[in-house]
């Protein structure tokens, strides 16, 4: 059963910086933890599919079968120290 967790409408998409609106209809019962989201962002039309995840645990990953967006967003964009 659902815990009431909310799930946006719309996001910022992380590649332009425009809106991407939710392309997932809630489901009849609410969203739980694990169901997927689905995103379309109206600047580069790039899809996200999103997993929902506990919000009282901060989105984190702790295991290897979770994958943190937030993380490997910041890894991404971070600058590689000893390059050539």
């Amino acid at each position: 059963m659902s815990d009431g967790i909310e799930v946006p409408e719309t996001i910022t998409c992380v590649d332009c910086g425009e809106t991407a609106h939710r392309l997932t209809p809630p489901p009849e019962d609410g969203w739980e933890v694990g169901d997927f989201v689905a995103y379309r962002c109206s600047g580069c039309r790039d899809r996200w599919d999103l997993v929902v995840s506990d919000p009282e645990s901060g989105g984190g990953a702790d295991t290897e079968s979770d994958f943190d967006l937030r993380r490997w967003l910041a890894e991404r964009d971070r600058p590689n120290k000893g390059e050539d």
